[in-house]
């Protein structure tokens, strides 16, 4: 977990004009397109670029209206585009052995995504012309707006090669160098049960009912293919890459991760996000590296700490949320007034190398653990170019160090290779690690 423009608690969203721009709100069909189709249905509404690609509105638009964000593009939508309020996040595990299989669940998720995203049903939608049938689509969320639902899928290791060292797909030689184990670090007390997984998939909305529709429905479509082998549920968006916005505060009260990367920041995308392709695979060109952390925090405890305490754990004033020894949120960190165990001060840039991630983080809150305290916290999810010079050394100094660990603990942990955008209606996730 860290900070300013790294990994913890942090602030909201926005989007890189390519990826968020969209039309007015679309709704959900009562019927979709009959099974006709992506490519029909695109035409329909007067070609593919039309329908899914976005319009001229800005951001801003986009994020008021509740409207579409376009599913088509370089990259894929819901890591650059402005944060969203709601996450559904669930870790799949491949039930089948079947290379054709999985290619097969893959490009139906694909057009499913292509669908849910723009507000529409999946398939022929909530209804069957044979009584005996199931609909193709769940109907949960019918009439309902897209709420800027973004879909955006990882391939784990375990994909490439199994625990047993198994190549099942044909894909083992392809597994790229930075797609690691990721090490044990200091305080780590990881449930196996929450952690890797095969592949995984992003749901974010403004709407929770939205992103568990779309999730649900792609754990339908791939029944006997894949099972889910965790999910997370968030709320409250505690990072951002909307500078402009007003700075989210994680559940311990405090804004975090004010120098998180800018959706519209292009150099930095580039240069800290984005898998080029002289640095990873061809296929992963245009991709990204997922960690997904959940990280329980002690909340009774923290709850009983002294603001004093508070401020010098995180290095930032509780109210403001400016760093300590200075006046409004933004300003540039002093990070010699700071505690040598501060958690801004450890997980600053200029205390590593120059190392930055995107966030994405969400806060949590799933019931109690029995002893009457909460399990809540924060799941963290981070975007980077490679994690070996992005998030494994800065969680490191972390780890060693943060006085902050004294009230968080993380208890999931899973690493993904995030492949590029689908360019088309021909495209599929992942075409290009499977060609």
């Amino acid at each position: 977990m860290t900070d300013e423009a790294n990994t913890a608690p942090s602030p909201e969203a926005n989007t890189a004009p390519s990826r968020e721009t969209g039309t007015a709100p679309s709704r959900r069909a009562l019927i979709g397109w009959g099974g006709a189709g992506l490519a029909l249905g695109a035409a329909a509404a007067g070609g593919a670029a039309a329908a899914l690609g976005g319009g001229a509105d800005d951001t801003k638009t986009v994020a008021d209206s509740g409207a579409a964000v376009p599913f088509y593009g370089a990259h894929q939508a819901g890591i650059a585009t402005a944060v969203q309020d709601r996450l559904h996040f669930a870790a799949f595990d491949v039930t089948t052995d079947d290379r054709a299989e999985l290619i097969a669940l893959l490009k139906e998720w694909t057009k499913a995504a292509a669908r849910m995203t723009q507000g529409h049903a999946v398939g022929g939608g909530a209804v069957s012309d044979l009584a005996e049938a199931p609909p193709d689509d769940t109907g949960e969320a019918l009439g309902l707006k897209a709420s800027r639902l973004t879909l955006t899928i990882g391939f784990g290791p375990t994909l490439f090669t199994d625990k047993k060292g198994k190549d099942r797909f044909g894909i083992a030689d392809r597994r790229p160098e930075a797609l690691i184990d990721l090490p044990a670090f200091p305080g780590d007390n990881l449930d196996a049960a929450r952690s890797d997984g095969d592949l995984c998939v992003q749901a974010c909305a403004d709407d929770p009912q939205v992103a568990v529709h779309a999730i649900r429905n792609l754990a339908r479509i791939g029944m006997g293919k894949v099972a889910i082998r965790w999910s997370q549920l968030g709320f409250g968006k505690t990072s951002s890459t909307t500078p402009d916005a007003q700075t989210p505060r994680n559940m311990m009260g405090f804004k975090d991760g004010t120098r998180n990367i800018a959706g519209t920041d292009t150099a930095a995308l580039e240069k800290h996000v984005w898998v080029s392709g002289k640095a990873g695979p061809a296929w992963l060109a245009g991709g990204s590296y997922l960690v997904a952390r959940r990280i329980r925090m002690h909340i009774e405890t923290w709850d009983r700490t002294s603001l004093k305490e508070q401020e010098d754990v995180f290095g930032r004033d509780k109210g403001e949320g400016a760093p300590q020894g200075k006046q409004h949120e933004r300003d540039e960190p002093n990070l010699k007034a700071m505690l040598p165990t501060a958690h801004v001060r450890l997980a600053h840039p200029d205390s590593n190398g120059g190392a930055r991630i995107l966030r994405r983080g969400y806060s949590f809150t799933d019931g109690t653990d029995g002893l009457g305290r909460l399990d809540a916290g924060l799941f963290f999810l981070a975007y980077q170019h490679d994690v070996r010079d992005g998030f494994v050394p800065v969680q490191r100094a972390l780890a060693r160090k943060d006085a902050l660990n004294e009230y968080i603990q993380h208890v999931g942990s899973a690493l993904f290779a995030v492949p590029p955008g689908v360019r088309d209606a021909d495209d599929w996730w992942g075409r290009a690690l499977f060609s």
